[in-house]
């Protein structure tokens, strides 16, 4: 499978596509303003405890306090008891090292562990655990035994013991690259340590890579061809980190310079404006429809204009098929997690749905998140739920409609903006022009000439010239032109 991945770096925000054999599968999106905190690690200050939900609140300093729960907690005088209530855990007013396994969702506050993990290149370093454990992606005998080995060779050296995870990376690694990750997870540590004794709260003590490093050390798989980077400054410092880290991604790194936007060159900024669309086409003439709500998402096929050659069972089979494979895809683009109810078209015979069903998995092992899923019910239906620790692409993008009271969704002002930008240097680079005027909505105008006016200041130095604003009261959020002057 030929794949590559491509990394558009604006002031504003960082935009990662990974096209798979020429098409777009995942996006990950970090804004300047907003980035995720997950693998965070703070001192926070529990501020309620819940024994009814066997949980507690705990202030970690964002605007919503954070949750965690009995399980998450360690429990450092069990006694052989593994089930003591939260309130012989902790209380409120204590001060508790966590770290974050979920952002901030909707109006959810993050989700926190004490269970801490640290990820390295090849390795997941787990300072309160002893266990050592492979990931599931190697799959031979003796290679998972080897990694083992290794681990544990080292830690027999170790006056404290601690626990690790080799990760899918760590394959056919050697024994020196193993050694390295860890003491290089040990010095870090030791780092924390110190900060962790200093008792203040609401306190960040480790903050992970930017989405520009962790896409080095986390998503480069064998099957990876390139890894293309549109900003040299980027560029630049993604090289010093992979040198330094991940020497064999060395050779994959393209620093990209062309003139025509690299997710314009290979259609991600399309995918991205089809992926906020309910409606999906199917090559057949099918189409699928997914609506995505607070407590789940769903998925209904339709075969739509599709009538095949042969009978209506056949036309149903080929259409269900189809759907397996493009909603796998929609799922990982759009970056829906929890439950997920599909509503394949009914099938009378068995066989199909197995096929079916067969499909929908053999595509969900590609996917980074980790799903489960059930066989086709009498009714059609295949729940499944799928790992959920970022916003979808429709609440990072989008926003509750306020002429419709939310009853649809419409891009926010700040994406009009960064769309904005994008439009003007791609007018620079391929026409002439003296200055430029924008005309857009209120809200857009608004924020361009106030939260933007730095990242306006900044285009117009580095394109040489100004850039005036006109709101147009027609227009609605989303609308807006760019025009040359």
């Amino acid at each position: 499978m030929n794949s590559e991945i491509l990394i558009n770096v604006t002031p504003m925000e960082t935009r990662v596509g990974i096209v798979e054999n020429g098409a777009t599968q995942e996006l990950y999106i970090e804004r300047s303003q907003s980035i995720g905190i997950v693998g965070n690690i703070y001192q926070g200050k529990v501020i309620r405890v819940l024994p009814g939900m066997q949980a507690a609140f705990v202030d970690i300093g964002l605007d919503k306090a954070a949750f965690i729960h009995v399980a998450d907690i360690i429990d450092n005088e069990a006694n052989g008891d593994e089930n003591r209530p939260i309130g012989f855990l902790i209380r409120e007013g204590q001060i508790i090292v966590v770290q974050v396994t979920k952002d901030p969702l909707g109006t959810k506050g993050a989700r926190l562990t004490m269970h801490l993990s640290i990820a390295s290149r090849f390795l997941v370093f787990l300072p309160y655990s002893k266990h050592i454990g492979v990931s599931q992606r190697i799959e031979t005998d003796e290679e998972r035994e080897r990694l083992k080995q290794i681990v544990q060779t080292s830690r027999e050296l170790e006056e404290v013991e601690f626990g690790y995870i080799l990760r899918t990376a760590a394959e056919g690694i050697t024994e020196e690259e193993a050694i390295n990750d860890i003491q290089y997870s040990k010095r870090l540590w030791r780092v924390l340590q110190e900060r962790m004794a200093q008792p203040t709260p609401a306190t960040l003590i480790y903050e992970d890579l930017p989405l520009s490093l962790r896409v080095c050390r986390d998503m480069v798989r064998p099957e990876v061809d390139k890894i293309r980077i549109d900003s040299k400054e980027t560029f630049q410092k993604v090289k010093q980190f992979v040198e330094k880290y991940t020497p064999n991604v060395l050779s994959k790194l393209e620093y990209y310079p062309g003139e025509r936007p690299i997710f314009d060159l290979y259609s991600v900024e399309e995918e991205i404006q089809k992926a906020l669309a309910r409606k999906v086409d199917l090559k057949s003439g099918g189409y699928l429809i997914i609506d995505q709500t607070e407590a789940m998402t769903t998925i209904d096929v339709n075969t739509g204009g599709f009538v095949g050659h042969r009978n209506l069972e056949e036309t149903i089979f080929k259409t269900n098929l189809e759907a397996a494979t493009t909603l796998v895809r929609q799922l990982r683009l759009r970056n829906l997690g929890g439950i997920i109810i599909i509503d394949f078209i009914d099938m009378l015979d068995e066989e199909h749905q197995r096929q079916v069903i067969r499909v929908l998995e053999k595509n969900l092992e590609k996917d980074h998140a980790k799903s489960k899923l059930t066989e086709v019910s009498q009714l059609g239906l295949v729940e499944m739920t799928r790992k959920r620790t970022r916003e979808s692409l429709e609440h990072i993008l989008t926003d509750v409609c306020g002429t419709c009271d939310g009853r649809g969704r419409i891009k926010t002002a700040q994406t009009i903006c960064y769309e904005v930008f994008r439009e003007i240097l791609r007018e620079e680079r391929a026409y002439e022009s003296s200055s430029y005027r924008v005309l857009a909505s209120q809200s857009v105008v608004d924020r361009l000439l106030d939260e933007e006016s730095a990242n306006v200041a900044d285009l117009e130095e580095f394109i040489k010239k100004p850039i005036t604003f006109q709101v147009e009261t027609l227009y609605s959020q989303e609308q807006f032109d760019v025009v040359m002057l």
